[in-house]
């Protein structure tokens, strides 16, 4: 009976804990609301960024772009800047409403995928994929990945500087 209790208890409190993260009023989730291409694409151009978390399916690489500044340019460039150091790749961001499965396998009418693109380095050619977008804010983009081959997720966060 006790450990019934108890189990009982431990979801309930992981149920109001997983609620109230999800509940963040500065966030605007691409897929609880009808966020538009034009309003990410507005959210990302404004100002520069920084990779504050990057998990590469089993390990976390976030330190492989520490002291990068990133930019998301109208034209869809995407430029890294660290010191003298300069990586150029492309980013756009695809409407992908009313397709039947996001790439994070749920079910939504609004699929905005975040596609980046770097041709080189190799650290920088891992990013590159057309990611889902978890949430949006003015100063945070959290991004998700399930990889179709290896069944493997990546998560990618950029936070403002």
């Amino acid at each position: 009976m006790k450990n019934q209790i108890r189990i009982s208890l431990t979801f309930i409190i992981a149920s109001f804990l997983v609620y109230g993260c999800a509940k963040n009023s500065d966030d605007v989730s691409g897929e609880a609301t009808s966020v538009t291409a034009v309003q990410v694409e507005n959210f990302a151009q404004n100002g520069d960024w920084r990779i504050s978390y990057f998990y590469d399916t089993d390990q976390d690489e976030t330190g492989n772009f520490s002291g990068y500044s990133f930019s998301f340019n109208e034209n869809g460039a995407l430029v890294a800047v660290n010191g003298n150091t300069t990586v150029t790749g492309t980013w756009s961001i695809t409407d992908n409403s009313g397709s039947s499965t996001d790439d994070d396998g749920s079910s939504s009418d609004n699929d905005n995928d975040f596609n980046i693109f770097f041709a080189s380095p190799d650290e920088f050619d891992d990013l590159s994929d057309d990611w889902d977008i978890i949430s949006i804010s003015d100063l945070k983009i959290e991004l998700i990945d399930v990889s179709g081959g290896n069944g493997g997720t990546d998560y990618l966060t950029f936070e403002k500087i």
